[in-house]
């Protein structure tokens, strides 16, 4: 019975009765409304690409100097919202205490919070007696690049955890359970029984983080700021050549985070088909 129960939960097959009937036709009008305005800004924008020239005057160096840094900083968070969420997705999955609502409503938090109030947060935080003292240590985060880290951080981190907690979820307990009793320790039984049986979720669950920390604005230009060469990424890179008129420049950058976008959602719906983490 919980073997046929977890298959109904993933299956997302056809339900039984006829194909076409107005239930049908009514919702998946809604989905070809949906994927047609979709599509129509997307191909708007490749149009607008072609048929407009670019500025003479472009930083291209700088340009370039921000997709670099997006990609060094995207990736130290994605080692950072690993490392974090494993073992957060495993506690939140399997141990049941008290208090268990006020841990899951914190974690969620950064989720269904404005980015910009993560920001606003920190820069107030490091104007505190610890944080300053933090500072005086040498570890810099104000209007510096790990400080791009530590925003992009606990803005995706929730949805690497998240995901990692549903992947953990999905694992049969009895599962760990047999492996106790055959001589594994706890370690051994999470390591070589739920863990590589979780594997797929959590890392469509880090690829979601990634993707979310690639693409986050505000809390960078209040914590970080935008200084060329310095800490510009993609999204404020967007937003200063857009300051300067350069439409087209910053449409081109625009379109690059919609690839890298497309990409990480294609190997999320690779890796994990059907699950829908995000609304335990």
């Amino acid at each position: 019975m919980a073997e046929a129960t977890h298959h109904t939960n993933v299956d997302r097959g056809p339900v039984a009765g006829p194909r076409v009937h107005p239930l049908s036709v009514v919702t998946l009008a809604f989905v070809f409304l949906f994927l047609l305005i979709v599509v129509t800004l997307l191909v708007t924008d490749l149009l607008y690409i072609q048929r407009t020239p670019m500025p003479k005057k472009v930083a291209w160096g700088a340009i370039l100097a921000a997709v670099k840094l997006s990609a060094i900083t995207s990736a130290c968070t994605l080692v950072l919202v690993v490392v974090f969420a494993i073992p957060m997705g495993y506690a939140l999955s399997r141990y049941r205490f008290r208090g268990i609502v006020v841990v899951d409503t914190l974690v969620d938090l950064p989720i269904v919070l404005p980015p910009l109030v993560i920001g606003v947060s920190l820069l107030v935080f490091f104007s505190t007696s610890l944080g300053q003292w933090i500072e005086s240590t040498g570890l810099k985060f104000v209007y510096t690049v790990p400080g791009i880290v530590l925003c992009q951080f606990l803005v995706s981190a929730s949805y690497g955890v998240r995901a990692a907690t549903a992947a953990f979820d999905g694992v049969d307990r009895r599962l760990e359970q047999l492996a106790l009793t055959l001589g594994c320790t706890p370690w051994q039984a999470f390591t070589r029984v739920a863990l590589p049986v979780a594997r797929n979720g959590i890392v469509a669950g880090a690829i979601m983080a990634w993707a979310r920390a690639v693409g986050i604005f505000g809390p960078l230009m209040i914590f970080c700021g935008s200084v060329r060469y310095k800490t510009e990424v993609m999204p404020t890179s967007i937003y200063l050549e857009l300051s300067i008129g350069n439409v087209e420049v910053a449409l081109a950058v625009a379109l690059v985070m919609v690839g890298l976008a497309a990409v990480a959602l294609v190997a999320i719906h690779a890796l994990a088909p059907g699950q829908r983490w995000w609304a335990r």
